[in-house]
């Protein structure tokens, strides 16, 4: 089986998932080419096994139709069963070829459909958004709901030491870009209310001045690390005590997945992606998008309640392994790129 993937994101979770798909199915023997923005961070973790090609990206009428045909050349060649993008715009660069099964990818809510004018299908990692995109006209047989899997292997933690942080105390990670609707504000005012814990911040973004400040207007900027963004995130997930997901707005919330595997208990805001995840009480906590009372509570009755995070641990192991494991995920896409419809 070969497959072309078109991928112009920059980092972010689903280029940790890319990444991640693209070595799974290296394992199972599928032949893979890439075509990528230039110079991006991840490109050494998947070269090895997909040969990937860096293309400038352009909208301009010149450019598209040379790189159009670069395309169209690499195809004849490689001759793949299938073609997929990874976000809408990449989905511009999809050709409309009887002969290969395309489609896109989606990891968020689709606003328009003219990008995916030709693609037999669409890869919707929820079934809110495949939901979203017949709402706005979609042809919903033509979608296959495939959710994200993540890597379970043990993960050696990071030294707390190095993060000037105590050993013995309870340490909240929270991961994302620092956009508004990732919520990291709400977060922050909540381990505010939780004393002497801990945050940490795994990301960058345009939001960060911002955050830096209301740390500061709540008196924890001791307490609180920017540690800045990591294509790995795996040794501060196992070094942290509990996974905050404060989010106003997230479809898959890839974090979940990630928490789940290395045992750490979840406390998420009733987004639209964890809330289908997670079952309250069951194997994580849900509270209500804004509410950092409840972030702060929350994180308070996890530190005070051993028996409450070990059930929600084993509750959530059990989940991650029976419905997002790393083999049922890999079928589902190979099944896909073998050209059989969603059923």
């Amino acid at each position: 089986m070969r497959v072309v993937h078109v991928h112009l994101g920059i980092k972010g979770g689903a280029e940790r998932f890319f990444v991640s798909l693209v070595n799974a199915l290296a394992e199972r023997g599928v032949e893979q080419k890439a075509l990528v923005f230039p110079d991006r961070v991840w490109k050494k973790d998947i070269d090895k096994v997909c040969e990937v090609t860096e293309i400038k990206f352009s909208r301009s009428h010149i450019a598209r139709f040379f790189i159009n045909r670069r395309i169209a050349k690499m195809n004849r060649a490689f001759r793949p069963h299938a073609m997929m993008s990874w976000m809408p715009q990449a989905t511009r660069w999809i050709p409309n070829d009887p002969n290969i099964l395309t489609a896109a990818r989606l990891g968020d809510y689709p606003e328009r459909l003219d990008y995916f004018a030709n693609c037999d299908v669409l890869v919707c990692n929820t079934p809110d958004i495949a939901r979203a995109a017949g709402d706005i006209g979609w042809d919903r047989s033509k979608t296959r709901v495939i959710s994200n899997f993540t890597d379970t292997r043990p993960v050696t933690p990071i030294s707390r030491g190095s993060l000037d942080t105590p050993d013995d105390a309870c340490v909240v990670l929270g991961l994302g870009r620092f956009v508004g609707r990732k919520g990291f504000d709400t977060l922050l005012k909540g381990v505010a209310r939780s004393e002497g814990t801990y945050l940490w911040l795994i990301g960058e973004g345009e939001e960060e001045d911002n955050l830096r400040r209301l740390a500061a207007d709540l008196g924890i900027t001791d307490r609180v690390r920017f540690i800045g963004w990591t294509m790995d995130p795996g040794p501060y997930l196992s070094a942290c005590d509990v996974m905050v997901i404060p989010s106003r707005h997230e479809p898959l919330g890839n974090v979940v997945l990630e928490a789940w595997a290395v045992g750490k208990p979840i406390i998420s805001t009733a987004s639209e992606g964890p809330s289908w995840l997670i079952d309250d009480n069951v194997n994580g906590l849900i509270v209500p998008i804004d509410d950092h009372e409840g972030v702060g509570n929350a994180i308070d009755r996890l530190k005070a309640d051993a028996g409450l995070v070990a059930r929600l641990v084993e509750n959530a192991t059990e989940k991650l392994q029976t419905g997002y494991s790393r083999d049922a995920i890999c079928d589902a896409y190979i099944d896909l790129f073998s050209g059989k419809r969603a059923g």
